[in-house]
């Protein structure tokens, strides 16, 4: 089944395919050319990679129940940043490999499954059930 290790949502594909259609915009967000980009202060790219990775992390504990589960999404996040670092090196000429950002990257998945400690875990659960009450 497509859903198992999932929360019990009421859409639980619809919200799993909007959480991977980010994962998709953030790894093709990483390869936009530098020069269609924003300038940012030195070091703000940190900042951006952090906060991008925090939010895929959170809306995964939103999503993903189990412990097993969520080592395995915050695995494939630490993963996807590596990718994306691997990628700008062998397939942009205007983007460069940053270990730096592979460390903001870990740092925010660490920061937004730090959010499954908290009440907050279950936040799309409540608001699921508010939205969808009878």
């Amino acid at each position: 089944m497509a859903t198992r290790g999932l929360k019990p949502l009421r859409h639980p594909r619809a919200w799993l395919a909007l959480w991977w259609l980010a994962v998709l915009l953030v790894f093709a967000a990483c390869l936009v050319p530098a020069q269609d980009l924003p300038s940012f202060p030195r070091g703000a790219d940190k900042i951006e990679h952090f906060l991008a990775f925090f939010l895929l992390a959170a809306s995964a504990v939103q999503l993903y129940r189990g412990r097993a589960v969520l080592w395995c999404v915050a695995l494939g996040l630490v993963c996807l940043g590596i990718a994306i670092e691997l990628a700008q090196y062998a397939f942009t000429a205007t983007r460069s490999m940053d270990p730096n950002d592979v460390l903001a990257d870990t740092l925010g998945v660490a920061a937004g499954f730090a959010i499954g400690l908290t009440p907050l875990r279950d936040l799309l659960l409540r608001i699921e059930a508010r939205l969808f009450a009878r």
